[in-house]
């Protein structure tokens, strides 16, 4: 593995791209309006960035928004969905592909893209592409995080915050119980849900660790039993009342920042590479995985 590798790249890249998808998402462009019933479809990594992008476009108001895995995806006439919105970095992912093809003609569609010229672009009504936040590594950090920052301004959110707190998230230490940690449960509540089930799964894909999410709440019912010394439990947004004390209890480490919450999931991306450098693992090239899962070979008519 090459001492700066392409995950630590890309992230440290971030504040950058977040500032240019702040500039476009604030603009006029085909991402769905107020009032809209928009269903929302990714995989991995893109599919817990619709559950963010879900809860946050419902909590302002703006209409109905379900997030799904696009192998789950429940699209029929009676669900009266406005517009379908996929997020695909490679554009090539074949169940996102299925999708787009099964709906084209009967439900307009807007894709979020990193790699434009690939099939998505073609089975699309719209497309939104964001070629300066695609990436070379495996292990997706700067294009879901940039696709968020999107879809975010064009809810109407002033990013800027979020801006500034990753470039601090990416000069703060990462602590050492955090890379020797022999398990991680990372929490969140309305939108951070979906960015707690990202950090797990950057953690898994980067450095093969043992980690674990949960809504916060429902954390207290059941896999709070994992708690205990040499673990960490990492919260995203407000802690719901009594929490941390009921893990400090356990023993395990309880972690929550004051930053905006995506801007923490750069810390963990961080993490995730410490982790991975730590056991001599190649974060670029994690084990049994590609930068796009394909079934089949595209068909694209």
């Amino acid at each position: 593995m090459s001492e700066i590798s392409y995950m630590e790249q890309e992230l440290h890249s971030q504040p950058e791209t977040w500032r240019e998808a702040a500039r476009l998402g604030a603009a006029a462009g085909p991402l769905p309006e107020a009032g809209q019933r928009v269903a929302v479809i990714g995989c991995g990594t893109s599919w817990f960035m619709a559950q963010s992008y879900a809860a946050l476009r419902e909590a302002a108001g703006q209409g109905v928004t379900d997030p799904f895995a696009a192998s789950e995806a429940f699209l029929g006439s009676d669900r009266g969905y406005d517009v379908v919105v996929a997020i695909t970095r490679s554009g090539t992912t074949t169940e996102v592909l299925r999708v787009l093809d099964a709906v084209k003609g009967r439900i307009p569609t807007v894709t979020i893209i990193g790699d434009p010229g690939t099939p998505a672009m073609a089975l699309s009504e719209r497309t939104f592409a964001l070629p300066f936040a695609d990436e070379k590594s495996v292990v997706q950090t700067r294009f879901a995080t940039t696709a968020l920052t999107l879809l975010r301004a064009h809810l109407g959110e002033d990013v800027s915050r979020a801006v500034a707190d990753a470039e601090e998230a990416l000069a703060a230490p990462v602590e050492k119980e955090w890379v020797d940690a022999e398990q991680f449960s990372f929490l969140g509540t309305g939108w951070t849900y979906g960015l707690a089930n990202e950090a797990a799964l950057k953690m898994r894909e980067a450095s093969q660790s043992w980690t674990e999410s949960y809504p916060a709440m429902e954390y207290r019912h059941g896999p709070i039993a994992i708690a205990a010394p040499g673990r960490v439990t990492w919260l995203f947004g407000q802690t719901p009342d009594g929490l941390e004390a009921d893990v400090v209890r356990t023993g395990a480490r309880f972690v929550r920042h004051d930053r905006d919450p995506l801007a923490d999931l750069v810390l963990v991306q961080r993490v995730a590479l410490e982790r991975a450098r730590a056991r001599g693992l190649d974060p670029d090239n994690p084990r049994s995985l590609t930068r796009s899962v394909m079934l089949e070979a595209p068909a694209v008519s």
